[in-house]
């Protein structure tokens, strides 16, 4: 190959993969703008059906914590979706490439992430830096706007739908759902005892001051059966 036609080539090459990451920022973006919305109106479900069984301070709300973040707290627990601003592409061993959507064109394994998290809402409400927070899902998205839901392990069963299911407003609604359900069912851990059977005075009164001995959840998350 000349130079001119290698060169040609390149700039070829970087316009059609700068454009794919644009659009799949940009459905990734209008797919965490729908999310959001998504959350406003499951506070207000989950306050009409909640209001009155459980404390007011329980109740569940929702902060939008900038455009890349955002936050739903439901009594003990909280998620924490943070949509990364950058495009990715997956490794040679994902089963995202056994897809007869990928193999047909590569250029849909180009997505967009949106992560969601589950820590304990007093981690925050008692600034407890040590505390654990576990991620349970991530949405990607590519830039067609198709997309899938990973969990804790990883399965080709989670990408068999990539070339049909598209961000809707419906879709997102049965992510959020399955993530609270998953958050609630699993309950803190006592943690082991050789874990915290030695503290020095200074550690005591700190945790004693501010609440702070390390806690976290052991959570798993998935679609389709998984074993935790």
């Amino acid at each position: 190959m000349d130079a001119p036609k290698k060169k040609a080539d390149q700039l070829e090459t970087i316009v059609i993969k700068s454009n794919i990451k644009q659009q799949v920022y940009k459905n990734t973006l209008e797919s965490f703008n729908l999310l959001k919305d998504a959350l406003r109106e499951l506070v207000d479900e989950y306050s009409q059906t909640l209001r009155g069984k459980i404390s007011d301070e329980l109740l569940p709300t929702f902060h939008e914590k900038g455009p890349f973040e955002a936050e739903f707290r439901l009594a003990a627990d909280m998620l924490l979706f943070s949509m990364h601003s950058n495009v990715f592409v997956f490794n040679r061993e994902h089963p995202v490439w056994k897809t007869e959507y990928v193999k047909e064109d590569p250029l849909n394994s180009y997505c967009g992430i949106i992560n969601i998290y589950n820590f304990l809402s007093d981690s925050f409400k008692y600034n407890r830096m040590q505390d654990l927070g576990y991620l349970i899902a991530r949405i990607f998205i590519n830039k067609e706007s198709h997309f899938f839901v990973e969990g804790k392990r990883q399965s080709g069963e989670l990408v068999k739908d990539f070339k049909n299911d598209v961000m809707s407003k419906k879709n997102i609604k049965q992510i959020l759902d399955t993530s609270i359900r998953y958050a609630i069912e699993f309950d803190l851990l006592v943690p082991p005892y050789d874990q915290v059977k030695i503290a020095s005075v200074e550690q005591m009164k700190e945790e004693i001051f501010h609440s702070k001995m390390k806690t976290g959840k052991r959570v798993g998350f998935k679609f389709n059966s998984d074993d935790i």
